[in-house]
């Protein structure tokens, strides 16, 4: 059975923004389609063939912005697999974006976080190991 997720859908503020976030992140990805709501909102898809995040234009300011791990419903982070950690730091901290990554000291996978124009936190991995067991292993600490 096939199971993927297909895209995300983010309501933001600022989609220029966003998408020098994504595109730092993510070199290969290009904007897919783009167009106006019947709001008069923009919306826009960038990503691969594969996948991609939906941003859509929000005229409001959230009521209360997400904070991480304080039990606020709602999304806590996005995670995105990546096969060269390091590399993505230096584009990200080279574009001048905030690295809100934990000490990592497990064996089988490094995380960076970086928070994004809006506010939320995304969270970067890159697996050491093709063992499943391993990329998998819970009981190391990552922090």
């Amino acid at each position: 059975m096939l199971i993927k997720l297909e895209h995300a859908n983010l309501c933001v503020r600022d989609i220029e923004g966003m998408v020098r976030f994504l595109q730092t992140a993510f070199p290969e990805f290009r904007v897919r389609g783009e167009g106006t709501s019947a709001d008069g909102t923009r919306w826009l898809h960038i990503g691969t063939d594969d996948t991609y995040i939906a941003l859509g234009q929000s005229r409001e300011e959230p009521a209360k912005r997400w904070a991480p791990y304080q039990g606020v419903p709602g999304v806590n982070h996005l995670a995105y697999e990546v096969d060269d950690v390091e590399a993505l730091r230096q584009r990200m901290l080279a574009a001048g974006y905030t690295d809100s990554t934990p000490p990592n000291k497990h064996p089988y996978r490094k995380r960076l976080y970086f928070y994004d124009p809006e506010g939320n936190d995304w969270e970067f991995v890159q697996y050491l190991s093709e063992k499943v067991v391993e990329r998998n292993d819970y009981r190391l600490p990552d922090r």
